[in-house]
């Protein structure tokens, strides 16, 4: 990594992340420093290191190549042995939390275009439309992300109808928040073509009223149909929003992420941004299936950014009812959801990821679509390559301990248990939530779970992820029937899933993941102890200090 420091701060770190199946082991306390090695040292704090035999420590010792050399219980003795010293003001410093799910370049892009995911209601997303285009000339394109009706008191999605009242020159295309389903208004459609006798696509569907007249919902692969006329993104475009993801994430005390659905161009201008000091993350990237040319990516490496693994779709998303099920939806008798890849094609990603030494992340919402996954594993898969499902929200109970046999990873997102579960029981039924959102059952049974956010899904909040994980009710302290509170994790577990197991899962917990002597020195520091405040308080709690390979990317101060 190749970072400018924008602060005062000083600082030699690096992120370690330790992570096998079997709990860390810890050599803290020890040093390997030699003498007159210049170090700098976090000391005034308390030190959470994620490991088992000395979870907590007063101080830590860095050297020049953010590699940490000492672990200890005094702060004064590392005051003395360091050149630099850095007074985390009482604060709590922890391994660095690391996004295993999130979109960076959609992070920038939210920040960026008109952000949605603050509409209440059909009436309010109206107003917002008839806002924007205001002023707009005829024919311009209003383009939005980030609505989600579940909450809003019409108890139904947008439609064409409703955005035509305040739009009928403007094509209007608005994404629901789970990208994988958008409301389009007529004048979209009719640019695009869409008509009563416009069939659905492939792993696609256009949601029709009486008559067979499109209603303005389109899922998964009819997307397309008119997304194309959004301006597509120019290479400068792509820079900002992959640098604004980047700066909000970093002040949000993140330290990595792993960047899903990662198209070849962002990749390039991810290395080319961390060369240039404006990539203050560390990056794996899991790459579009088009660019399975892995050992061409692979050249676009840094220290810090690697491009290993490639995302892969086998269904669409619940909300949206595009998530492929075993027997028809509790609320929509006449579906299943979508299949996006078939088994056999499924079965041939398997071989070709063995042959190329390619990490699957594979995306799996319902529960058939997870099921195929398992199938396919246990057929072609390698339990040393730890593929990946991306989500695994919707399990059969007895699916759950078919995963750790064949070396899968649960890529899960604790804030999507807490968004759904007010829909879900509707969606599915309550016998099928047995299975739903199972962090806990699945740790039993021996699977690691990898914690993330998929933003800009979701907010893309540690704090919220971590609140999601160990408490297990919304934002407000509420749940509901078939919630299943089993499920939620210990605080310490919750820890594990957003820093080690994110190792893990990147094939770095040699070098990430806790807080040890000879790892890399990437911190979170947040102002307070998340493992034993009251549940309300998580999401009180403030990130303060972000550290990436041994500097300080981010401070309040």
């Amino acid at each position: 990594m190749v970072w400018a420091l924008r602060s005062v701060w000083i600082v030699s770190t690096g992120l370690l992340v330790a992570c096998t199946a079997p709990e860390p082991a810890t050599n803290a306390g020890a040093q390997s420093a030699s003498q007159n090695e210049p170090l700098t040292a976090f000391v005034n704090g308390t030190v959470h290191t994620g490991t088992l035999e000395a979870p907590m420590a007063a101080a830590v010792l860095v050297n020049e190549a953010g590699i940490i050399t000492a672990v200890l219980q005094d702060g004064d003795d590392a005051e003395t042995a360091a050149t630099t010293v850095v007074d985390l003001g009482g604060a709590h410093l922890y391994p660095g939390f690391t996004d295993a799910h999130v979109h960076l370049r959609g992070i920038g892009q939210r920040e960026l275009t008109l952000n949605l995911a603050d509409v209440a209601s059909i009436a309010d997303l109206v107003a917002r439309i008839e806002a924007e285009v205001s002023g707009l000339p005829a024919g311009a394109v209003v383009f939005g992300r980030g609505w989600i009706e579940t909450g809003w008191p019409e108890g139904r999605m947008p439609s064409a109808a409703d955005l035509d009242t305040v739009a009928p020159d403007n094509p209007v295309i608005l994404i629901r928040a789970d990208g994988h389903a958008l409301v389009a208004n007529t004048a979209a459609m009719d640019a695009g073509e869409i008509t009563t006798e416009t069939p659905d696509p492939d792993g696609g569907a256009i949601e029709r009223g009486p008559g067979g007249a499109a209603t303005g919902i389109l899922i998964d692969n009819a997307m397309p149909l008119v997304t194309g006329q959004v301006a597509r993104a120019g290479e400068s475009d792509v820079i900002q929003a992959l640098a604004v993801g980047a700066e909000v994430y970093v002040q949000r005390g993140w330290t990595g992420v792993h960047n899903m659905s990662v198209a070849a161009l962002d990749a390039r201008l991810i290395e080319r941004l961390d060369l240039e000091g404006r990539m203050p993350l560390r990056v794996y990237n899991a790459l579009e299936a088009d660019a399975f040319d892995i050992a061409a990516n692979r050249a676009h490496e840094t220290d810090t950014v690697t491009n290993r693994a490639v995302k892969l779709y086998m269904d669409g998303a619940l909300g949206s009812r595009g998530a492929l099920l075993s027997e028809p939806y509790a609320d929509r008798p006449d579906t299943v959801g979508l299949s996006l890849m078939n088994p056999e094609a499924l079965n041939q990603m398997f071989d070709r990821a063995s042959a190329s030494e390619v990490q699957l992340a594979i995306h799996a919402i319902g529960d058939l679509a997870n099921a195929r996954v398992i199938d396919a594993a246990e057929t072609s898969g390698d339990p040393d390559a730890r593929h990946r499902i991306e989500h695994t929200q919707i399990l059969r109970t007895a699916d759950i301990a078919r995963m750790a046999p064949v070396g899968l990873i649960a890529s899960m997102q604790p804030s999507h248990a807490i968004g759904d579960l007010k829909f879900a029981p509707d969606r599915l039924g309550m016998q099928r939530l047995r299975g739903a959102y199972a962090w806990q059952s699945l740790i039993d049974a021996g699977t690691i779970v990898a914690g993330g956010s998929d933003a800009p899904v979701e907010v893309g909040s540690p704090l919220i992820e971590f609140y999601g994980a160990a408490v297990r009710k919304d934002l407000e302290g509420r749940s509901g029937e078939g919630w299943h509170p089993e499920e939620a994790v210990s605080r310490e577990t919750a820890l594990k899933m957003l820093t080690y197991w994110p190792a893990y899962a990147a094939f770095q917990e040699d070098v990430l993941g806790t807080v040890e002597v000879g790892k890399i020195a990437d911190f979170t520091v947040f102002d307070r102890d998340l493992l034993t405040i009251p549940d309300a308080e998580i999401l009180e709690a403030k990130a303060v200090m972000t550290v990436v390979d041994g500097e300080v990317v981010w401070s309040a101060e």
